[in-house]
């Protein structure tokens, strides 16, 4: 029996990728959505064939048909709503970041732990078979042993100057929406967490003073680091690269999926350059599958919620640095 999921907004995200998506999975289906405006909720309904459509959040989460909810609201309405979807039963997909601090995603991650649900932050670039195939590169020692990382993930959106990711107190910025993706990548390749930040940022008083640009360094164990850049008012990128003694491993296109050859990463190294050809798949429909796994068969989840936990204390410190120009270190536990 497929996973009944709802919609919490008709936020882009939903609409373009994840529900389709979740459509396109082997263990769910889209059975609702809402919107707080009664129209809009049944309008989206209507074109992507959803079969309930809510006037409000609340409608949505006192449906009992509903086992699983997906949150694409502005960053901070995050915490709010999973935790109400949480207390309501309901198992949850939050988009990332999945809050505005550790401190906040803690709570996230304890409600859930009381009412026996799942949490899972929405990163689905993690759920692609490319990054496996990576760690098969690097644990067969094809570049050596890791010296670095490199990350970036830059768009401009400059000119939508009512953007919720120009408000400085929704969680706006170019590292909550985008520098998350390298961050994240790091500490999932390299499997340990940064002792140190260090960021420096363009606020743009034209966009709510938000981090309209950042480059950052995280300072990682036996003196492996990532460097990276993120933002909103830049031209288009989103490559990895993973720089070992021997040789390297090159993304180009790391977080988004294209669905053509800019897919597939190449490894460089002394005896040449090899392409790896990665299969073509929907990575928000690995996402829900992933979770849907877990809820139908216990399958335990391949990124647990406290992952997020720790994700979020690396972006606390990176937000700290940018404000206060200064090296942050980054507590254990």
């Amino acid at each position: 029996m497929a996973v009944k999921w709802g919609v919490i907004s008709t936020a882009n995200i939903a609409k373009k990728a994840v529900i389709p998506g979740i459509k396109e999975s082997k263990t769910g289906e889209v059975y609702a959505i809402a919107s707080r405006n009664s129209d809009n909720a049944k309008e989206t309904a209507e074109k992507l064939d959803i079969p309930v459509a809510y006037g409000s959040y609340e409608e949505l989460l006192e449906d009992r048909e509903i086992e699983a909810v997906y949150i694409p609201l502005p960053n901070h309405l995050h915490k709010e709503w999973s935790i109400k979807a949480i207390e309501a039963g309901k198992h949850v997909l939050c988009e990332k970041p999945i809050a505005l601090t550790a401190d906040e995603t803690k709570e996230m991650v304890d409600a859930s732990k009381k009412a026996g649900v799942l949490l899972a932050e929405a990163f689905m670039y993690r759920y692609h078979p490319r990054y496996q195939m990576i760690e098969e590169v690097i644990q067969s020692g094809e570049i050596g042993e890791i010296r670095g990382i490199h990350g970036v993930f830059t768009f401009n959106s400059a000119g939508a100057k009512e953007n919720v990711r120009f408000k400085k107190e929704w969680g706006g910025g170019s590292l909550y929406d985008v520098g998350v993706y390298p961050i994240s990548a790091a500490r999932m390749i390299l499997k340990q967490e940064p002792q140190a930040a260090t960021v420096h940022a363009f606020f743009s008083e034209k966009h709510g003073d938000v981090d309209m640009m950042a480059s950052g360094l995280l300072e990682f164990g036996d003196g492996v680091a990532l460097t990276f850049d993120c933002g909103m008012w830049a031209d288009f990128r989103n490559r990895l690269e993973i720089l070992g003694t021997e040789g390297r491993i090159e993304v180009p296109s790391a977080f988004v999926v294209n669905q053509n050859a800019q897919d597939h990463f190449f490894v460089h190294n002394r005896e040449g350059t090899k392409e790896v050809g990665v299969p073509y798949v929907n990575q928000y429909a690995l996402q829900a599958d992933a979770i849907g796994e877990s809820i139908r068969n216990g399958a335990a989840l391949p990124f647990p919620a406290e992952d997020a936990v720790l994700n979020m204390k690396v972006l606390d410190a990176c937000l700290t640095s940018a404000e206060e120009s200064k090296r942050v270190e980054i507590k254990k536990g």
